[in-house]
């Protein structure tokens, strides 16, 4: 889901150019990796980088067809008319999630890895009752902005341009938590021509800004993709 909106926008913009079109269908990332599991047929999987690697490995995608779109980082959302807690600082970040009478994240990699700072902090047995985890394809700022949620954790690209919530900024430095985006190619694809078209599309100075401006750093340059020709 955090890669919704930039593929949709380079899908249009890819078709604009190239003639291509995309359809594009985007779900929680567990409910993606369970359809392609059970057979489904996709020309182009995006997912996390490990979830990708784990679809490689059972045979559903073709084997050395991961390629990395775009690292995105985690920041932090309360609601729009809320005290902005300071989060510039570990510390600080810690007593604001102490603080928060509820405290949201998602089922994605970026939940799991909040879940694994909160036990590192020694702090999960406290917020044990005020964690609320969004299910899955649900924005955790919507949940931030309808005031189930005090304290949201998500992609910046996912809370992004919602309505009713204040993004306060990223993730300290120190404890940034990065998803690697990344797409494989389905096993039985025979798009293989337009893949490599859509990844030389998406390397290019125009698709990369686009990919910036949803809040993420690109990681296709046609230096270090193979498939571009």
């Amino acid at each position: 889901m955090a890669t919704r909106a930039l593929l949709a926008e380079l899908a249009a913009a890819f078709a604009q150019r190239c003639g291509q079109v995309m359809s594009i269908e985007s779900v929680g990332g567990v409910e993606a990796a369970r359809r392609v599991q059970a057979g489904e047929d996709f020309d182009l999987v995006v997912l996390a980088a490990d979830a990708i690697d784990k679809l490689i490995a059972g045979g559903h995608l073709l084997a050395g067809s991961r390629f990395d779109l775009a690292r995105s980082g985690v920041s932090v959302a309360v609601r729009a008319d809320a005290p902005r807690p300071d989060i510039s600082s570990e510390a600080a970040l810690r007593e604001a999630v102490l603080a928060a009478r509820s405290v949201g994240y998602s089922t994605g990699p970026s939940g799991v890895q909040l879940a694994r700072l909160f036990e590192r902090w020694g702090i999960t047995e406290q917020l044990a009752e005020r964690i609320v985890q969004a299910p899955p394809g649900v924005p955790v700022g919507s949940l931030v902005a309808a005031g189930e949620v005090e304290l949201g954790f998500q992609q910046l690209s996912e809370l992004m341009g919602l309505p009713g919530i204040t993004v306060l900024g990223p993730l300290p430095p120190t404890i940034q938590i990065v998803t690697t985006f990344s797409a494989g190619i389905g096993a039985g694809s025979t798009q293989g021509e337009g893949i490599r078209r859509l990844l030389g599309f998406m390397a290019l100075p125009a698709s990369t800004e686009t990919i910036r401006q949803h809040g993420m750093e690109s990681c296709l340059t046609t230096a270090n993709q193979g498939y571009i020709q």
